[in-house]
């Protein structure tokens, strides 16, 4: 009799200690769940996008072919100030520029005069997010042409 009563209380221990296992188990799965969540969640601020750089004219024709006078291309998120630049050496660049890798935000936009000095360039301020992509897959931005010699 004494021998089962062991028996039963092992048999009750492990019932015990297999519930506690079940339920950190459980934790377990709760806590991948809240992970994968939490990288969900970063990963979308960290999506990036492929950003077109053209030009508008004075006269508001956008401009996407041709060379220009551009030192480069900048974009500074508004919200954190860090600039994302597509900096080329020489004078004349030919348009279209591209920058891969902006994360969504908003963002000043602008031009650097290149080495001639022709040109000079406003800034425009917009967001980045899927809603702008276009049909070729980049979100295309248009520089305004402030003066031009």
């Amino acid at each position: 009799m004494k021998n089962s009563i062991v028996k039963i209380l092992a048999f009750a221990g492990l019932a015990i200690i297999s519930t506690g296992c079940s339920s950190n188990d459980d934790f377990m799965a709760d806590s991948q769940t809240n992970l994968n969540n939490k990288t969900s969640k970063e990963a979308s601020k960290t999506k990036t996008y492929h950003v077109r750089y053209g030009l508008l004219s004075s006269t508001g024709t956008k401009i996407l072919t041709g060379n220009y006078d551009v030192g480069s291309f900048i974009a500074t998120d508004n919200n954190t100030g860090e600039s994302y630049d597509t900096y080329a050496s020489g004078g004349f660049q030919s348009l279209p520029k591209y920058y891969d890798g902006l994360p969504a935000g908003t963002y000043t936009f602008t031009a650097m005069q290149g080495q001639g000095g022709w040109v000079g360039y406003g800034s425009v301020i917009g967001v980045v997010s899927d809603a702008q992509v276009d049909a070729d897959g980049y979100v295309t931005v248009y520089i305004p042409i402030a003066w031009e010699e």
